[in-house]
């Protein structure tokens, strides 16, 4: 009887043993950092593009004087994207997983038309592909965006998207992007969903207006030097399809009225009251998230929505010399000029959202949807068509607290300059 149980218990821990048969090294794995995706003149095919990261470059595991390049990026045929791996495993010597990917690329041509939301679809479908993948637009193809893409200061492309999407996202240049956001937004049929805008293809440059100084879309900035790639405003979904395209300014703004997105602080600009030639440059804060109360009516489908935004400012520049600090009128002048200009930021921007799409890019039915006793009277009452384009608006930015940095006075420019 004891050699039976010895046996059974042999049997069992050989079981135990098979645990790792289907191991692959990481060595003997190609890490996709990036995927693009364009339209091919075939309906049933896509082009992807596939950024493939070399680990060893940058790392303390690299020999000194390496050649090695520090991506590899590769074009093929797919009708979808594992269809696809496969056919880029046949000219890449590792086998290329997808566990890594920061980033889908897709080009404006795409993003734009019935095809993008099936494509997408399919996408997710890919165990490989995490939620937390940001989607971004480029106004070139895919392919493109991603060969002309030379950052100059982080060889590591995994690293790069990292760095350059979590600072994007704390200036609310560009938007929160996510495989889950554009599905739950998407399916919700309620809301638009903001995706990221890039490009590397330079515009004519654009002269920015005085108010809030943030209004380019990618390849407008006029830069020069360092790498072409800029990622500034977002692209704008409603139903799966792009339809438009807003500036950083927009995107900014739409940030900042969505409470599902945090938002801490950012630097902008307002026009100085006193000297009109000038622009005051602040931090902007908000550490409280916006309220917002809707009231409907529901005999006659009617919603008034009042959205209350506390913040504060600290002053950093104030290239006028004006006296803010010790003048109490200059300051309750400043005070009203900042609040007045967010609030017709904000406000121009909900009329363009009602009047032109017929929806919002806040995520405000989240807040309306508790009106109704079930799902189809919700749906029959429909956010899109007749609540938001019809609602009642007021939006109250309230500029609680109002500092100016570690300087109490400025210089006196009259008395230097005798």
């Amino acid at each position: 009887m004891n050699h039976l149980i010895k046996l059974i218990m042999v049997l069992f821990s050989l079981l135990l043993l098979t645990s790792c048969y289907d191991k692959v090294e990481l060595e003997q794995q190609s890490y996709v950092i990036a995927i693009g995706i364009d339209k091919n003149e075939d309906k049933s095919t896509y082009s992807f593009t596939f950024q493939i990261a070399n680990p060893e470059v940058g790392s303390t595991l690299a020999s000194a004087g390496s050649t090695e390049e520090a991506k590899e990026t590769i074009t093929v045929p797919g009708s979808d994207i594992l269809t696809a791996t496969s056919i880029a495993n046949s000219t890449v010597t590792k086998k290329i997983v997808l566990d890594h990917t920061k980033v889908i690329v897709a080009s404006e041509k795409l993003a734009k038309s019935d095809d993008f939301l099936r494509i997408i679809q399919s996408i997710s479908r890919a165990p490989q592909i995490r939620g937390n993948v940001q989607i971004i637009v480029c106004k070139e193809d895919a392919s493109e965006f991603l060969n002309n893409n030379h950052p100059t200061m982080e060889q590591r492309p995994h690293k790069y998207y990292q760095y350059m999407l979590q600072r994007g996202r704390q200036t609310g240049l560009i938007p929160n992007a996510d495989f889950h956001r554009f599905f739950q937004i998407t399916e919700g049929d309620a809301d638009l969903f903001l995706a990221i805008y890039a490009t590397t293809i330079k515009e004519k440059a654009k002269e920015h207006s005085i108010i809030g100084g943030h209004d380019y879309i990618a390849g407008q900035i006029p830069q020069k030097g360092g790498n072409p790639t800029q990622f500034i405003g977002s692209a704008v979904f409603k139903e799966g399809k792009m339809i438009d395209i807003f500036s950083g300014q927009e995107t900014r703004m739409s940030n900042v009225l969505d409470k599902t997105i945090q938002m801490n602080d950012l630097l902008t600009t307002y026009p100085d009251p006193i000297d009109p030639n000038y622009q005051v440059s602040v931090d902007y804060v908000q550490k409280t998230e916006p309220n917002v109360d809707i009231q409907y009516n529901k005999k006659t489908n009617h919603a008034s929505i009042y959205v209350t935004v506390p913040f504060e400012v600290e002053l950093i520049a104030i290239p006028s010399m004006v006296d803010y600090i010790s003048n109490k009128d200059n300051q309750q002048k400043l005070r009203a000029t900042i609040e007045e200009t967010t609030e017709n930021i904000a406000n121009k921007l909900i009329e363009k959202s009602q009047k032109v799409y017929g929806s919002d890019p806040f995520y405000w039915s989240l807040y309306i949807r508790k009106k109704f006793k079930d799902i189809p009277a919700y749906e029959k009452a429909d956010w899109n068509k007749n609540i938001y384009p019809n609602a009642t608006i007021n939006v109250d930015f309230q500029l609680k607290r109002m500092s100016f940095g570690k300087m109490f006075n400025d210089s006196k420019i009259n008395e230097v300059r005798d």
